[in-house]
């Protein structure tokens, strides 16, 4: 219960247009890392955000743990790249020697004792998203 009253506070903190049309879809990064691996999981996910800088993007919204919860680490951000940013991150990965596929998920994982992924809706209000439903 206390993941998602923080999850919901920090969705709430970001400046986006709201209305019913335009709620983007984000996707919540929640990672408990595994032991001593802290710094070199940030460092990797440094690597990412440049990738995205060099294709246009903007980095991950990185929300830190100070008190209270189980994790250490939770990121915001679209829940989709652009269609036109796609090549462009590609070739930003490829640049930076990023691993991808079987490679991503093994490097990757060896930071984490555990994580979990959420896509929402949002920010948006109550009235909005009730009348986005009786739209379809």
């Amino acid at each position: 219960m206390h993941k998602i009253t923080l999850v919901l506070a920090a969705l709430l903190t970001i400046t986006l247009p709201l209305g019913a049309a335009d709620v983007p879809r984000l996707l919540v990064e929640i990672y408990h890392i595994a032991p001593g691996q802290h710094t070199a999981f940030l460092e990797a996910i440094a690597k990412y955000d440049e990738a995205n800088r060099i294709a246009g993007l903007p980095p991950r919204q990185l929300y830190v743990h100070e008190d209270g919860a189980s994790w250490d680490f939770m990121f915001l951000q679209p829940a989709e790249t652009p269609p036109e940013k796609a090549a462009a991150l590609k070739a930003a990965w490829e640049k930076l020697g990023l691993p991808t596929g079987a490679d991503f998920f093994l490097s990757f994982r060896q930071f984490l004792a555990s994580h979990e992924d959420t896509f929402v809706n949002g920010p948006t209000t109550a009235a909005d998203f009730l009348a986005s439903r009786k739209k379809k």
